[in-house]
């Protein structure tokens, strides 16, 4: 039997997931969480085998929970269920420890699948993702200028091409603003960008904002 938590701030998409997993008789969902600090309670408290994770929660989420969980209990096998499509969080989330990422545009049976694969220890990626492996794993492989960025950058840049605000950032992500300044001031600086238009141009172009209308 394959043990489960739940982790997304959605009550509806919880309830939604427990609809699809009740009609597998292999996998058992033995809690939820609704955000950073109530997955690490399970993570602590519990045995389970699979952390079915949101990366946009309240409080601590997304890479550094990820990072966080890998880093507490190495052998839990974490599958990223997310909004945010795969060319934007996927490798960085594979990196930090994930075993597979899922858009929640995917159906029923790409989340069964998904959730066995990684249960059974094996990786859960398009073969977009692998491809942006082998390129990243090549010599001198060119790399645009977001790849640069430290995770931290990169969710800040996420969160301000997506219309937050410096104050709005530093609340969902519980910093101080001026940290926040100071991630924006490196990212700009690391991407040569001069002011905010030309960096949403870039993420538009490059397919990191959800919905750029």
């Amino acid at each position: 039997m394959i043990r489960i938590v739940i982790a997304d701030d959605h009550s509806i998409i919880r309830e939604g997931i427990k609809q699809i997993l009740s009609s597998a008789v292999d996998l058992t969902i033995i809690g939820e969480a609704q955000n950073g600090h109530e997955v690490m309670e399970h993570v602590r408290a519990s045995n389970f085998d699979v952390l079915l994770l949101d990366l946009s929660m309240p409080g601590r989420s997304g890479i550094e929970l990820i990072k966080q969980v890998h880093g507490e209990k190495p052998k839990l096998r974490i599958l990223v269920f997310s909004m945010h499509q795969e060319h934007q969080y996927a490798v960085r989330a594979i990196k930090s420890g994930a075993s597979g990422y899922l858009t929640k545009d995917s159906n029923s049976a790409q989340l069964l699948a998904a959730i066995r694969k990684v249960a059974g220890g094996g990786a859960f990626i398009s073969l977009d993702v692998a491809e942006q492996f082998a390129l990243g794993a090549m010599p001198e492989a060119d790399q645009p200028p977001h790849k640069t960025l430290s995770d931290r950058e990169f969710q800040v840049l996420h969160q301000l091409v997506s219309g937050n605000t410096v104050s709005d950032i530093a609340r969902q992500l519980s910093l101080s603003v001026k940290t926040v300044s100071t991630h924006k001031t490196r990212l700009m600086q690391k991407m040569n960008m001069h002011n905010q238009t030309e960096l949403i141009h870039y993420a538009i172009s490059h397919q990191l904002i959800d919905n750029p209308e």
